[in-house]
């Protein structure tokens, strides 16, 4: 049974039941938790992983603890997905460690130097030869670089009230947009090429290459300097809004 099913499912107990009543907290989470993963991730799958932690929370809720059930289930159907999604993740965490290196590496050469960081000076800061920086950006472009663990530690979550846009939400995306576009637009000419490539014309890697004549694993190389820089730039933006 899929996630929506074992929702509707479970709404059919009716009001007096203390989960059919709460099964929307799951969906709130569900679609609050899924702007913070990849792609592939399916909502779906997170609402049938907290479904199952809202009936674990049902039957183990004692309200001489303090809180109120919809707090209590919260953080259990919280938990739920976030076990469900560190089971898809197979990504080492040496790749998430490496991963924020570099990111680090950038912001700090791009804040010192205000242009964009070269691969010269990105290795150079992290301590590494070429090649292995080259080799952390084709292992950060195969991987799925989300860490649960980081997701796990943010202290300030609060549960969305409503699956509802409001004005400011809708503000926001479009301040976003515009910040993602901005970010694109201030990388390196190649670099830039390639995301139009890629993006706009869909063009694989390796056709890529053939149009730079270049290899396709440093394509893939370029990509990923580039996603990361947009990552960047775009973390420094949510940060501070």
């Amino acid at each position: 049974m899929n996630g929506h099913a074992m929702y509707a499912q479970v709404q059919q107990y009716g009001d007096d039941d203390i989960v059919a009543r709460h099964a929307v907290l799951v969906k709130r989470i569900a679609f609050h938790l899924i702007n913070r993963l990849p792609d592939n991730v399916q909502v779906d799958d997170l609402i049938q992983a907290g479904m199952l932690g809202l009936l674990e929370a049902s039957s183990n809720y004692n309200p001489s603890q303090g809180a109120s059930f919809e707090t209590f289930a919260g953080i259990r159907i919280r938990g739920a997905m976030l076990d469900e999604i560190r089971k898809l993740d197979w990504t080492p965490r040496s790749v998430h460690r490496k991963y924020r290196e570099v990111s680090e590496a950038v912001k700090s050469i791009e804040l010192s130097k205000g242009r964009a960081a070269t691969d010269n000076e990105i290795a150079q800061t992290l301590g590494i030869s070429l090649s292995e920086y080259h080799q952390v950006l084709i292992d950060s472009s195969s991987a799925r670089l989300f860490s649960v663990d980081e997701l796990e530690e943010m202290g300030d979550y609060q549960m969305p009230s409503s699956l509802e846009k409001s004005p400011f939400d809708e503000l926001s995306a479009q301040e976003y947009q515009q910040r993602l576009v901005d970010s694109i637009s201030q990388l390196p000419e190649k670099e830039r090429l390639v995301m139009s490539l890629y993006y706009d014309d869909e063009l694989n890697f390796r056709e890529i290459g053939l149009v730079l004549e270049v290899s396709e694993s440093r394509v893939c190389q370029i990509h990923a300097q580039a996603v990361l820089r947009i990552r960047t730039k775009m973390q420094d933006w949510t940060e501070s809004n």
